[in-house]
């Protein structure tokens, strides 16, 4: 909302499906939960994203940064994280354009002990939340160095968005 002389005026900012389209960006296929879990659940207003790993057309991203895999390619696996957790919302609310805002992001990279720039590689996937949702896609954010994910995944991404 807008306040412009003592007067509330309503207005909507460009769409997130708008943004995706423009952007030239292409969601893939949300995927099937992989255990006796659900991929999304509405509780009243809040949307709770289970982990996605990152995968691209040749299946799962894999890799260990600082061991063979750099901040760029987890950067690229975590804005592909990203896509896939706005397809599984997709999937679960119709559109994306149902998201008031992103409000938390919890990123695990698959990196060497002692690694100090998960945060950047976890840019990947905010930076893209924001090119989606505008300023409604900042968010508080985690972004953590660990010794393994599932199918050695180079990045996985975790969220909660609000509706």
């Amino acid at each position: 909302m807008l306040y412009v002389h003592g007067c509330v005026i309503q207005y909507r900012q460009m769409d997130a499906e708008r943004r995706i389209r423009e952007a030239g960006l292409t969601l893939p296929g949300p995927p099937a939960a992989g255990g006796n879990y659900v991929s999304a659940k509405t509780v009243g207003n809040l949307v709770y994203l289970a982990g996605v790993i990152s995968t691209g057309d040749e299946g799962v991203v894999t890799g260990t940064v600082g061991a063979g895999s750099s901040v760029e390619q987890g950067y690229a696996a975590a804005r592909a994280c990203a896509l896939t957790q706005m397809a599984v919302l997709r999937r679960h609310l119709g559109s994306l354009d149902a998201v008031k805002q992103i409000v938390s992001v919890n990123g695990y990279v698959n990196a060497v002990p002692g690694f100090a720039d998960a945060p950047k590689v976890i840019n990947g996937a905010s930076d893209l939340l924001v090119e989606v949702f505008g300023e409604a896609g900042r968010h508080v954010r985690a972004a953590i160095g660990v010794s393994s994910l599932p199918r050695d995944a180079l990045v996985e991404v975790q969220m909660v968005v609000e509706i």
